[in-house]
């Protein structure tokens, strides 16, 4: 199954997110015992799009679960840089990866 996920910083709180950017970017691509593949990824930003604000992930897992305790270990929630994390079921239809079943490509 495909999750979103959107982490929302809490405010005032840039250092925290430079100082641990690049163990949580490493966490994503190499989650260790967690079941969870990353799919794509960023953060998201304030209106202006002058500061990062937040974090979009698409993730496969078995279940929201999975996807709940690979959250609490990324270095950003250790951190204490979330102020929430929504989890949610997600279809990807759309650009799908190749060969995934919701790959418009390969549909009938």
């Amino acid at each position: 199954m495909y999750f979103l996920v959107l982490g929302t910083d809490h405010a005032g709180k840039a250092k925290v997110r430079a100082e641990t950017r690049a163990s949580h970017r490493t966490f994503l691509r190499s989650p260790g015992g967690h079941r969870v593949k990353v799919h794509l990824g960023g953060p998201t930003l304030t209106v202006d799009g002058q500061e990062m604000n937040g974090t979009l992930l698409v993730v496969e897992a078995e279940d929201i679960a999975a996807v709940a305790d690979f959250m609490a270990d990324d270095p950003y929630s250790r951190a204490g840089l979330f102020k929430s994390i929504e989890i949610r079921p997600w279809s990807w239809s759309l650009g799908a990866p190749e060969g995934s079943p919701h790959d418009m490509a390969t549909a009938s």
